[in-house]
């Protein structure tokens, strides 16, 4: 088995690589150890808590006990599928901030500030608006990736945006074009009523073609002579082989995988590997380093009128949901119900949006379980750009064994008053006249939680990842030694050898992360395939004009 390059995941990044590289006549083969996307829990958005909870899809992994979270172990769901991680996602379609890329050159990652990346976002979108607003000159309307938006029809859904500007936010038409601050509708990777993965925009359309190959396999190292990664040794059906990259390996295997195949490979910290009995090629101390992820919490209010999703929370409920969605992709089955969303500052001083909301008319938890309390509705909050790290470590040199998975959450003093902030201020939002008609008792935290130790106890007990890691291969400027990969995504020291996926992120971007993980592969594959980059942008993002004295 050989190709010109190897990709290894066919996640949100991989998936947009196979399609580009094979689009330009060359040869691809794409590494899952995941199996078929089919099925009506991956395809359905409104079912989107049952993938990230199967065996069958995720690669069950758990992170250490976080010593700041009570000690507790918490899942981190990544696709193990193809799409990746966007066959299991919450289907949630975020750029990022402007100023989150204009970090990352800052930071050394010369070539991805806004101006750069916002014409490959433009590049892989084709973005519906649905009449909610919005300048379309901010977006792509021909690329493979469908954005789109929800009916909005349920009130809950329209009066958390009324409650955003009656407590003096502004109201945004579109959050991923000229202005993120405020409050508006949300995008989503959904079309025609089912989920539009990087599975179904790119992989499914490139393997038709004769140069693009998809294999089932479990990648276990990189093949690595005289400097130069040759190819990739996957178990296949239980045996050992060896599949050979004429030009270059690829890794896009998710911020918990890659940098796990790196070490393997013999490329990051010299002593833990020697720990572990791997030979050194590349001292890397920046491999598995600067894990990042959001930590939110749900806020969660009662609602004293049956207008929540809440009626659809039994047998026959759920029963008419799914045969509605089977026969025709409509009703409450073909949205992520994730129509409404929030970017707010948490005080004057900060320039850009450092609290994100995600809106939704039920009260529930993302394991699927509703609360006891019946109707009401919930909004996911938390920081954007907590200053807490963690690491990604091998737990052994086998490589089905799990990576050793450490995010060191609320680690820094600046999370919990930053997350005491999020809290207060999504109860002002939940308090405004537009919520009146509907207002209970507040299910979570609790009225009695009122105090910065209550608040600091309900964080601990129940905070909960979104599930947005990154930050483990770190793109930055080759001298630099926290730096894995150059700003073309090559590993550094050694030859023939790329990571494109969410691990290079200097930093976390605001919001949901699958958005700038497929911008990665898109801007990626210009980069290995040797192009001049897309042309920079002068298109000027909104800043608000008195970020330094005003938080609203």
């Amino acid at each position: 088995m050989e190709a010109d390059y190897i990709i290894v995941g066919a996640g949100s990044a991989g998936c947009a690589m196979a399609w580009r590289l094979s689009e330009a006549g060359k040869s691809v083969i794409v590494v899952e150890h995941g199996g078929s996307d089919a099925g009506p829990f991956i395809q359905m958005p409104g079912a989107l808590s049952y993938p990230m909870n199967m065996r069958r899809y995720d690669w069950g992994y758990q992170t250490e006990p976080e010593p700041h979270l009570d000690g507790r172990r918490l899942p981190v769901p990544r696709g193990k599928v193809i799409g990746g991680s966007s066959s299991i996602n919450g289907m949630i379609y975020v750029r990022g901030h402007a100023r989150d890329f204009d970090h990352w050159a800052e930071e050394g990652a010369t070539g991805w500030s806004y101006a750069d990346v916002l014409p490959y976002f433009k590049r892989l979108e084709n973005w519906h608006d649905g009449g909610h607003g919005g300048d379309p000159s901010w977006r792509g309307t021909d690329g493979p990736l469908h954005v789109s938006r929800g009916s909005r029809v349920n009130p809950l859904t329209r009066a958390f945006v009324e409650a955003g500007r009656q407590a003096g936010y502004g109201v945004t038409g579109d959050y991923n074009g000229y202005r993120q601050e405020g409050f508006g509708p949300f995008d989503a990777t959904i079309w025609k009523g089912g989920r539009w993965s990087a599975a179904n925009a790119y992989l499914k359309p490139a393997l038709k073609r004769p140069n693009c190959t998809l294999i089932r396999a479990m990648a276990n190292r990189v093949v690595i002579e005289n400097g130069r990664a040759t190819g990739l040794e996957v178990t296949r059906k239980g045996r050992k082989e060896v599949l050979h990259a004429r030009a270059e390996v690829i890794l896009a295997a998710s911020s918990l995988n890659s940098p796990k195949l790196l070490m393997l490979s013999g490329i990051g910290p010299a002593a833990h590997m020697a720990e572990h009995g791997i030979d050194v090629i590349a001292d890397r101390p920046g491999v598995g380093a600067n894990l990042q992820d959001h930590l939110e919490l749900y806020i969660q209010q009662a609602a004293t009128r049956p207008v929540s999703l809440f009626r659809y929370w039994n047998l026959l409920g759920k029963g008419y949901v799914g045969v509605r969605w089977l026969l025709n992709r409509t009703g409450p089955g073909a949205s992520n119900q994730f129509e409404s969303c929030g970017f707010i500052r948490s005080r004057a001083g900060i320039d850009y949006p450092d609290i994100q909301f995600h809106f939704l008319p039920i009260a529930v938890r993302y394991d699927g379980k509703a609360a006891a309390e019946g109707h009401g509705w919930q909004a996911h909050v938390g920081p954007m750009r907590s200053k807490s790290r963690g690491h990604v470590r091998l737990r052994s040199a086998d490589p089905a064994a799990a990576p050793s998975i450490f995010f060191n959450y609320m680690s820094h003093p600046d999370d919990w008053e930053e997350f005491r902030t999020a809290i207060r201020l999504t109860r002002e939002i939940f308090a405004q006249e537009a919520f009146a008609p509907y207002r209970g008792d507040e299910i979570q935290p609790g009225a009695e939680a009122r105090s910065d130790d209550a608040l600091d106890a309900f964080i601990r007990s129940h905070s909960e990842s979104a599930y947005h890691p990154c930050g483990t291969c770190r793109m930055g400027r080759a001298d630099d030694p926290r730096s894995v990969v150059d700003p073309e995504c090559r590993v550094i020291g050694v030859k023939g050898l790329r990571v494109a996926d969410s691990s290079i992120f200097p930093r976390i971007t605001n919001g949901n992360l699958n958005a700038p993980s497929i911008m990665t592969g898109e801007k990626a594959a210009d980069h290995i395939l040797g192009r001049t980059p897309l042309p920079p942008s002068n298109a000027e993002p909104w800043i608000h004009p008195d970020w330094q004295h005003a938080q609203r």
